[in-house]
């Protein structure tokens, strides 16, 4: 592999636009293939986990807890923010510094926004949110800010970057787990101030909703939207119209034409598809918690640290399947209208697994992060690319 900045430029010259994921089946398999190849495509891989992945046109940005790139086993310093080119696999030269973990990514336009646990960005200070150029990685001027708390999740959208986790104050000003921020100021929403009363872990915008996934029980002080609710992106109200009454903290969500799709724990993790209403429309149970989602075409893509898929929702002690089940480790593929288990194995190894999913439909792409090292027994630490 060699570097090419040039193709991080034409990949965004061409796209520059933002960019982000009620009957219960049985999940037998099906003949159906996932649109995507179960083979991984040649990319670096990382010395540590990786926990934020987002596409802008030709490149995808990756986030974690990494201190080194691996390329045809050769290490590369890429401290917890990397870039790659989604088409050739090459490592891009782009490469900011964050002293600590980047929990998650966003991009709007010609920049990449990231939130972690960092106190400086390329050696500027940052409390846990900076906003980066999309082709140089310079650190913005204009954009700093000062968190309370920790932040899990972004998403851009609706002239906003939404930021959610476990926040209590933004800028000294109180919030609840929820803020918002002007994509062209930069400045801090004041008129965006939804609450939750436990900790955020997703954020995706998508159909004029945003629309929020964790741990709450309650949000703007209204029970019956537990774990998962759509948000207004201008006032923060709660769109009634979307009720799907969770059971387990959501830690994942996706939305394609073909409805809402969430990642979930509880025993035994599941992924569920929605209708927009918030109907249930599928269900599908594993041996161990879903933590990463993603819908392309007619394919819902489903990660996280189980080793099976359950035929029936049924589960035991530590969500052992109990009527059966197909292996499918740590990363599994839907029919996005029945919910029937495809084919597509991309078994990857480890205990953590998949962390974070997102895809891009202008390549045809679905990428994967986590602390896996292999994917069907081919080397793939910890980041991967299927197309």
């Amino acid at each position: 592999m060699t570097y090419r900045g040039k193709s991080l430029i034409r990949g965004i010259g061409r796209y520059l636009a933002v960019a982000v994921i009620g009957t219960t089946v049985a999940v037998a398999a099906t003949p159906a293939q996932a649109a995507v190849s179960s083979t991984p495509d040649r990319t670096p891989g990382f010395n540590g986990t990786v926990l934020a992945v987002a596409y802008l046109g030709d490149t995808v940005y990756v986030g974690g807890n990494f201190t080194r790139a691996v390329v045809n086993g050769t290490t590369v310093t890429r401290n917890r923010l990397a870039a790659v080119n989604a088409l050739t696999g090459e490592l891009l030269p782009w490469a900011p510094s964050a002293d600590a973990r980047v929990k998650a990514i966003a991009v709007s336009g010609s920049s990449v926004y990231i939130a972690g646990d960092f106190l400086t960005v390329s050696g500027q200070k940052r409390d846990s949110l900076a906003r980066l150029d999309a082709l140089t990685g310079a650190v913005s001027s204009t954009f700093k800010h000062s968190i309370g708390g920790k932040p899990y999740a972004l998403a851009a959208a609706s002239g906003r970057l939404y930021l959610g986790g476990a926040i209590t104050t933004v800028n000294g000003q109180a919030r609840s787990r929820l803020a918002a921020f002007n994509l062209t100021s930069g400045v801090l929403d004041s008129g965006w101030k939804p609450t939750a009363d436990d900790q955020v872990e997703a954020l995706t915008a998508a159909d004029g909703r945003i629309y929020v996934g964790g741990k709450f029980h309650k949000v703007n002080g209204t029970s019956g939207y537990d774990r998962l609710v759509a948000l207004d992106p201008t006032s923060g109200a709660i769109v009634t119209a979307f009720r799907p009454r969770a059971t387990v903290i959501t830690f994942g969500i996706a939305v394609s034409s073909a409805g809402v799709f969430t990642a979930t724990g509880g025993q035994g993790g599941r992924a569920h598809a929605y209708s927009t209403s918030g109907t249930l429309r599928w269900t599908a149970t594993f041996d161990g918690d879903a933590q990463a989602v993603a819908a392309q075409g007619s394919t819902v893509y489903v990660g996280g640290h189980f080793d099976r898929a359950c035929r029936t929702p049924r589960t035991g002690t530590q969500g052992v399947c109990l009527d059966g089940s197909d292996d499918r480790i740590k990363l599994a593929a839907f029919d996005v209208a029945s919910g029937h288990l495809q084919s597509w194995t991309a078994n990857a190894n480890g205990i953590e697994g998949v962390l974070t999913m997102t895809t891009s439909s202008a390549l045809g792409a679905v990428a994967a992060g986590g602390a896996f090292t292999t994917v069907n027994g081919r080397g793939q630490k910890r980041f991967a690319q299927f197309r």
